[in-house]
């Protein structure tokens, strides 16, 4: 039998405010998760348990005193990610009690309305890092991880330090069943809808008028993949989106338009895919002919490091756990199939 253990840890009021959550619901998780109770007794937290299961959600009640005393507001993605820290002895991370805070210091820029944007996963943290140290990113995951939304944050904070003269925003049109041509409207109209997200994350950034002041200026630019053809970009912050959707050739089309003083960002989920069946991905491609080429670095996200509502993170691993299944059953046909004959 498990030796029973009581850690104790004092909270000001303020600190409990913000670490319970709604109805004590994060302190309910971490209870649950480690198998502990959780008591309060006059502003003393009483953590009882197994010595293994009371030391880590006393680790995370340690660290998330840290965030709230810094300023931060604890989420409920905040909370599950240091729970699944602690509850993956796989993760070096989980002998660093100071994980979350780390990555919480790392401040990228601000919105418009004063809000920090940094990132909040591991994985994030590494691809900040990586978009900082190196001229080439690939940014690979499945949606909610952050991709595209921190890459423009890097963007703009580069662009508005000088460190690069304009911002290139690109993503392939892929057309989902109708024809550009059926669309009403000028061409600039046809194509919106389609770089719609990269417009609302530079709104929420950098602000609708200061967007609209440089964009006429030719500072800022967002166009189809289509338009890049036959240019060389030097001196900017260049992202591509949705590069899933490339061809080899559009994707061999983008890279060589790089120039000199340039930084390349670009991002894709290979699971969502809205090219024909017998088209191969650029984005496929370009991992297997670039891995090892200096100043190039891809850095793959997973579903650990969703940051949207909890539910899509668990939409997230199910599909996963699905397309795992699926790709070992198809593996198995054909190991069969070869065993016949």
């Amino acid at each position: 039998m498990s030796e029973i253990t009581e850690l104790k840890l004092t909270l000001s009021a303020e600190d409990q405010r913000n670490i319970f959550g709604g109805n004590d619901s994060y302190i309910r998780k971490i209870e649950d998760s480690f198998h502990v109770e959780i008591i309060d007794r006059n502003g003393e937290l009483h953590i009882i348990g197994d010595k293994a299961g009371a030391t880590k959600a006393s680790g995370i009640l340690r660290e998330l005193v840290q965030l709230s005393r810094r300023g931060s507001n604890i989420e409920e993605q905040s909370v599950d990610y240091a729970i699944s820290l602690k509850g993956d002895d796989k993760k070096d991370s989980v002998q660093n009690d100071n994980v979350l805070v780390d990555i919480d210091r790392d401040v990228i820029c601000h919105t418009i309305s004063g809000k920090p944007i940094k990132p909040k996963t591991l994985g994030q943290k590494k691809y900040i890092d990586a978009i900082r140290n190196k001229m080439i990113v690939f940014g690979l995951g499945p949606a909610g991880t952050g991709k595209t939304y921190l890459a423009m944050a890097m963007a703009i904070t580069a662009f508005q330090r000088e460190e690069v003269s304009r911002i290139i925003l690109t993503r392939p049109a892929i057309e989902a069943g109708e024809k550009l041509g059926f669309l009403p409207g000028d061409l600039q109209s046809k194509v919106d809808p389609y770089l719609r997200p990269l417009y609302d994350a530079l709104y929420q950034i950098m602000g609708t008028e200061n967007f609209i002041k440089n964009m006429e200026k030719g500072l800022i630019e967002v166009a189809p993949l289509a338009y890049m053809r036959g240019r060389t970009l030097d001196n900017a912050f260049i992202i591509l989106d949705e590069a899933q959707n490339t061809t080899p050739a559009q994707m061999k089309m983008f890279l060589t338009r790089i120039g000199f003083g340039s930084k390349v960002i670009i991002t894709g989920d290979a699971s969502q895919k809205d090219l024909a069946p017998d088209v191969k991905s650029g984005l496929d491609i370009a991992q297997g002919v670039l891995k090892g080429i200096d100043d190039i670095e891809f850095c793959t996200l997973t579903s650990s490091d969703v940051v949207r509502h909890p539910l899509v993170q668990k939409i997230v691993k199910a599909y996963e756990d699905y397309e795992k299944k699926a790709a070992n059953k198809q593996r198995n046909k054909s190991i069969k199939k070869l065993e016949r004959r």
